[in-house]
């Protein structure tokens, strides 16, 4: 059974509360349960983690790299646009990886369209709520 990692970054754990005419009004919570289904369904198992911490985002993608996981769905929040040290994790984990954002970080502050991830991803999804998670994780349960 493949293993997916989860993977959500700064200020993502206050999905429902935090400008919801941006990020739309479901919890991580309920996008993480929604996640997990889904990967059952698909014959996959979904492991979650949410931090706002550079360092513990990093520590889990090594932490699932070195269990064989097979894939990575990583939303970086803010880390996005500044972290290199999460941009170099990624592509030194040699997880197979979609990154993800709830709004359409090209359709915003000028500042947001700069990603630091997205070249050394598989595939990105933008601007689609919380059913991007749903098309990453179809995209890596494939094979």
């Amino acid at each position: 059974m493949k293993k997916i990692g989860l993977l959500n970054g700064p200020n993502l754990d206050r999905l429902g509360k935090r400008e919801p005419d941006i990020y739309g009004s479901e919890t991580l919570e309920a996008i993480v349960q929604q996640t997990e289904s889904l990967g059952t369904t698909l014959g996959c198992e979904v492991h979650a983690y949410q931090s706002n911490h550079e360092g513990s985002l990093i520590d889990q993608i090594h932490q699932w790299a070195d269990l064989g996981f097979s894939g990575l769905i990583i939303n970086p929040g803010g880390f996005t646009h500044t972290s290199v040290a999460l941009r170099d994790a990624i592509s030194a984990s040699g997880l197979k990886t979609v990154e993800v954002h709830l709004s359409n970080i090209h359709a915003r502050e000028d500042f947001r369209h700069k990603s630091l991830i997205s070249g050394i991803v598989n595939g990105v999804v933008a601007g689609l709520g919380s059913k991007g998670y749903r098309y990453a994780l179809e995209y890596l349960a494939e094979d």
